[in-house]
């Protein structure tokens, strides 16, 4: 005789989780995958190793992991602010945490822009700041390159925006993945730790930060992988400019437009595979930590 659950209706919800993740995940993933593959082995290899893929793949991945790695640093602080003080405004900054969720990825990229620009608020101390550097100490080589970028263009148009749009989308995660793991840990630990001779920064390392980092690495995945989709943001501050400012979905986009859909198939397809593969592997990580600290 079968155990009778107290909560009924296991059937009914299980049938509709895997249809709905066969409806809206899996068969879209598996079209993606036969569309691809109407293109043969050496057509993939060909365009996944053409100097202008290999860029944008360098940019996206890059400036997403840098993006996030930043984001996780300033998420920390943040958090430890909202969680630790209390302070006039805190209830606001705390709301303002989840703008980029709210705000449509196009407006916050053209907001950017307009900051980041050579004459908008930021860039053009930006500017100014990089024209002064070429002037004093007349660097050559690639870094002189990248100040005469930064002083003709600002921050915008170059590598250094998108690595802003990137950062402004993926920094709410981070925040809300720490917020309730630090409001659990309370102030009990730090206290004992203090009685027994600990300093502040010996309980921070010691004591509180082993505590964070299964968080700090949640949020650091989840901000990585919002950043390699992201388009809206970034297309406005990158300035699309193949072989410089140009990312993977971009290029994706102008393969449609172009009606290659296998060819965007391909760099899609590529592109989730190496995405899945480093989501494993920070998952493995984040699983050894767990273990760890049991």
């Amino acid at each position: 005789m079968s155990k009778r659950r107290v909560i009924p209706g296991f059937g009914l919800t299980m049938g509709f989780t895997i249809s709905y993740l066969g409806l809206i995940i899996l068969i879209p993933l598996a079209a993606l995958f036969i569309k691809a593959a109407g293109l043969g082995w050496a057509q993939w290899w060909t365009l996944l190793s053409s100097p202008r893929v290999i860029a944008a793949t360098k940019l996206t991945f890059g400036a997403s992991a840098a993006a996030a790695g930043v984001s996780v640093v300033l998420g920390l602080l943040v958090t430890w602010v909202l969680v630790r003080y209390q302070f006039p405004g805190r209830r606001l900054l705390d709301a303002m945490v989840d703008l980029p969720f709210a705000l449509p990825t196009a407006v916050a990229g053209i907001t950017l822009t307009q900051i980041y620009a050579p004459n908008g608020w930021i860039g053009q101390y930006i500017a100014e700041f990089a024209k002064w550097l070429l002037d004093t100490f007349h660097p050559g080589g690639w870094i002189g390159a990248q100040l005469q970028d930064f002083a003709t263009k600002g921050a915008a148009y170059s590598p250094l925006g998108v690595f802003i749009a990137l950062t402004f989308i993926g920094f709410p995660f981070v925040v809300r993945t720490l917020q309730p793991v630090m409001e659990d840990l309370g102030s009990e630990i730090e206290e004992a730790a203090a009685t027994l001779g600990a300093g502040r920064w010996t309980v921070f390392r010691r004591v509180i930060l082993p505590l964070l980092v299964p968080a700090l690495i949640t949020g650091f995945t989840l901000a990585f992988a919002r950043a390699i989709g992201e388009y809206g943001s970034v297309i406005f501050i990158s300035g699309n400019l193949p072989m410089k400012t140009e990312i993977l979905p971009l290029l994706i986009v102008a393969q449609l437009e172009q009606f290659k859909y296998e060819a965007a198939a391909v760099i899609a397809s590529a592109m989730l595979v190496v995405s899945f593969a480093l989501l494993f592997l920070i998952n493995l990580l984040q699983r050894r930590l767990d273990w760890q600290n049991r």
